[in-house]
């Protein structure tokens, strides 16, 4: 498993403007030059004349056309310096001039082609900016799983008063998988609960706040063992994978819930549901899930102590906002020469 990176790195070396395209020339060999950081800069996505502002005010001297989706004009791909939004491979061989691309989403797996990994190009993500209410929404469910809530909004329903002892998160344990910007977020939450917090990530010797005791990879099954919640945050790569399975699950307490709110292929679904069927964990909140839409027939829809979100969690008008400001800071960056944010590294998926 590895963890999300927030760190900098350079903008990849320059060429002369003429000679390079995609594929050609790999991260780190030349220099941008001065030209390259006036050309053209292509935003996707729908955005108001405000933030259209931003992005202008950021390009400094470039140029910059604002389209629904790059797919419209592949003209304007074909001269773009910069790209911000989607980009497939088909469009992206077409790209010659492309220096730097940016993606909206925080996780960029879906991006991460051997087309893109075979170029120059640099590509930057906006993760953390979704980190905020991720956690809050794993708060979310791990308080409803912890009190039943089901039970009352059924009751609810029935226009029926149910008073039962439930529990609370107070004293228990929280183990966090992952602890890049959301994880380390839901750290700082789950410690205002007064639970008790365990960690795992790749660089188990650095700290972070609210975590009493982080674990490397291969302790996995200990966290497993010791958590009453077990939430995953961890990024989806190669590493991470398939990580949850009949194994995983067994190591979990009959008494512990599993949540997964960063991407559902982490978790191979079938252990899943054979753990929640057979009583190896005691329930799930879900909100990203390993078949997008969930399916109307997924047997996960009717599981007792099973809760869904459709992979929601983030949908906030703050998180789209803080992707912006990530964006427009790169640009002013980018025209000023200076170390990106929040770049990718294309061989490892984060």
């Amino acid at each position: 498993m590895r963890a999300t990176s927030s760190s900098s790195i350079s903008l990849p070396s320059g060429y002369s403007r003429s000679s390079f395209s995609p594929g050609q020339i790999k991260n780190g060999e030349r220099r941008p030059e001065a030209d390259d950081r006036r050309g053209l800069v292509l935003v996707a996505g729908r955005h108001g004349e405000a933030e259209r502002e931003r992005i202008r005010g950021a390009a400094g001297d470039a140029p910059v056309e604002f389209v629904q989706s790059a797919r419209d004009r592949p003209d304007l791909v074909e001269r773009a310096t910069v790209v911000a939004g989607d980009l497939d491979d088909e469009l992206l061989a077409r790209a010659r001039n492309l220096i730097w691309r940016h993606s909206w989403a925080a996780g960029v797996d879906h991006e991460l082609t051997d087309a893109l990994s075979a170029t120059s190009v640099t590509l930057t993500s906006s993760a953390g900016n979704g980190a905020i209410p991720l956690a809050e929404h794993a708060m979310l469910l791990m308080l409803m799983l912890n009190r039943d809530a089901p039970r009352w909004l059924r009751a609810q329903a029935e226009h029926r008063w149910d008073r039962f002892e439930h529990g609370e998160l107070n004293g228990l344990t929280c183990g966090i998988i992952g602890l890049g910007h959301s994880g380390s977020d839901l750290a700082a939450k789950a410690a205002a609960f007064h639970m008790r917090v365990l960690g795992v990530r790749r660089r188990a010797h650095l700290p972070v706040p609210g975590v009493d005791r982080i674990y490397p990879p291969d302790r996995l099954h200990d966290v497993l063992n010791e958590s009453d919640f077990v939430v995953v945050t961890a990024p989806y790569t190669p590493d991470t994978a398939g990580m949850f399975g009949e194994a995983e699950f067994a190591a979990m307490s009959e008494t512990s819930c599993f949540v997964c709110f960063s991407r559902g292929g982490i978790v191979d679904d079938d252990a899943l549901l054979t753990a929640l069927r057979e009583g190896w964990i005691a329930g799930a909140g879900l909100d990203a899930h390993g078949n997008e839409p969930l399916p109307p027939d997924s047997p996960f829809w009717d599981l007792p102590h099973v809760i869904i979100t459709p992979h929601n969690g983030a949908t906030t008008a703050a998180t789209r906002q803080r992707g912006l400001d990530i964006f427009v800071d790169n640009l002013a960056r980018f025209t000023d020469g200076r170390p990106l944010r929040n770049v990718v590294d294309t061989q490892v998926g984060y």
